[in-house]
Order: C-alpha cells, then structure tokens, then sequence
C-alpha cells in the first residue's frame, strides 16, 4: 500500500435517491475508507461532505467521482488534507440551542459568544420553518470556563436579537 492520503469530497446539488450509495460505493472501489461524513438536505438541495483515506491520488478520486456530476445536477469536488494526528477534545460537551423570528445575524452573534470564551462549535444545523429559525450546535467548552457567565451573555445577545437560547451540558450517558 502506497502513502495514505486523506481526502474531503464535497457533493451538492439537486436532491435524489442514491447519491451517498454510489458516492460511497465509488470511493469504497478505490479503497478508500470513509473517516468522517456529514450529510444533509439544505432546502431541497443535498449537500455532503465527507473526509476519506487511502492510497489513491487526488487525480484518480476526481476521475472516479465525474460521473455523479455528470448529469449537470450536482457537483463534487475533491481536495486532499494534510494528514494530521487529530486532537482529543479537552473540554466538556454542550448543546446550544436558538429559536426565534428570522433576521440576519443570529448565528454570527450567537457563536461569537461561544467564540470569545474559547469554546468550539463542532457541529451546527440551522433550520428555518416559516418565520421561525431555529439553530442547534454542539458545542466543546474548555474545562476552565464560567458557563453560567455564558449563559447570561448569550440571553443577552438573544435578547438583543429577539430570540430564546438555551445551553445545556451534555451527560456522558447521552452521547
């Protein structure tokens, strides 16, 4: 086996049945394994992003993948990583949750927040029903900080943007 290569393929496009069984089945026939993934659909429109290894060359990966664009419907694109020994998380785990009228800004304001005290968003879905946008993220917090000072920074940012937020710690039993 030659020198392992990670790689991040992103596919968006115009939703369909099958996209992730032949994205995979595709870079499973190159050898490579699926390291992480994440998929969603992002009003109506499929988007995915997935982290791999193996020995094949981003040139190979590419060519291997043009099918899927093909049909002019969606778009990949292959990038390769430097290979890095990937940190454990020395925080603890949180979960922030937003909801309210939909207006410009929530999520820059809101994470920000997050941001000043060192905390790490590492997941992030926002969804917007109607008038009403709701935002939830996972969130790794250092040991050290004031979380009930968070808090009451983040109510005021809330206020301020005239949504509810909550922040709750996540047990080890629920992950």
């Amino acid at each position: 086996m030659g020198a392992v290569t990670l790689h991040a393929i992103t596919v968006l496009g115009h939703d369909r049945p099958g996209i992730i069984a032949e994205t995979t089945a595709i870079l499973g026939g190159l050898g490579l394994n699926l390291e992480d993934s994440s998929m969603t659909l992002l009003r109506g429109h499929f988007a995915m992003t997935l982290i791999s290894a193996g020995d094949a060359d981003v040139d190979t990966v590419e060519a291997a993948l043009a099918p899927l664009a093909s049909g002019g419907d969606l778009t990949v694109s292959v990038r390769e990583l430097p290979v890095e020994r990937v940190a454990d998380l020395a925080g603890t785990s949180w979960v922030l949750s937003v909801h309210g009228g939909d207006r410009p800004g929530i999520v820059s304001s809101v994470v920000s927040r997050v941001a000043e005290v060192g905390g790490n968003i590492t997941d992030l879905t926002t969804r917007l029903a109607g008038d009403l946008y709701v935002l939830v993220a996972e969130v790794d917090l250092p040991k050290d900080v004031d979380s009930d000072a968070l808090l009451v920074s983040l109510r005021e940012t809330a206020a301020e943007l005239g949504v509810g937020v909550s922040l709750h710690e996540v047990e080890a039993d629920e992950l």
